[in-house]
């Protein structure tokens, strides 16, 4: 019989934790994060693309923690800001900096800007304690508002509104936005094919040797 599959969301934010949690409670799956363990060595996000961050994130959980980790890199491209926040969405007003801070600091550098076209872009990395790994990407267009609306969800949610519900990512309920967001996109793809990332995993997981229990003569 087999024993539960356990994977690690390599990050400490409950937010995001919550989201894929729900996008993946219909398979035979136990999720933890970062902080169902102790203490472990922070990962230095200095890739230059979100699949390099994304990957970096997952590796290293499943290395230091020797089980499967699921991570995803995600962030804010602005046309009008030559992409930023980009790689570095959830440190643009510093490392310590609230959400409502970082959309302030947003807000403020785009306040006589007209071009507010933004997108949401998603890398997710599943990967082994061995180093292997799989890729699922995807995104999601929409425009910066001119004031944060609505208290759902985190991050850049409150002033990124999506045009075809008509309302900002924190003005949509948690089902609503895994529909159509670009964590929930990458998320549904990861969904699609969990059966045979299951057998992936399993294939690619060392195996411990049964001992067996030699006769006395």
């Amino acid at each position: 019989m087999d024993l539960p599959l356990i994977m690690v969301i390599a990050t400490r934010n409950s937010g995001k934790t919550d989201e894929i949690r729900a996008l993946l409670r219909d398979f035979p799956i136990e999720i933890r994060n970062l902080d169902d363990f102790g203490p472990i060595p922070e990962v230095v996000e200095d890739g230059t693309t979100f699949e390099e961050n994304a990957y970096k994130k997952a590796s290293f959980t499943a290395r230091v923690l020797g089980v499967p980790a699921l991570a995803d890199d995600s962030g804010l491209v602005v046309p009008a800001l030559n992409g930023a926040p980009g790689v570095h969405s959830a440190r643009y007003a510093g490392p310590d900096a609230t959400d409502a801070e970082r959309c302030a600091k947003l807000l403020k550098a785009m306040e006589k800007l007209n071009d507010r076209r933004a997108a949401f872009e998603c890398v997710i990395s599943i990967a082994v304690p061995g180093g292997a790994a799989l890729t699922y990407e995807s995104r999601c267009e929409g425009e910066i508002t001119r004031a944060p609306h609505g208290t759902n969800g985190f991050g850049y949610d409150p002033v990124f509104r999506y045009p075809p519900l008509g309302r900002t990512f924190a003005e949509l309920t948690r089902d609503e936005k895994g529909t159509v967001s670009h964590r929930g996109k990458a998320l549904n793809e990861v969904r699609k094919e969990f059966d045979k990332i299951r057998i992936w995993i399993r294939q690619q997981m060392p195996t411990i040797p049964r001992s067996g229990c030699a006769s006395a003569s």
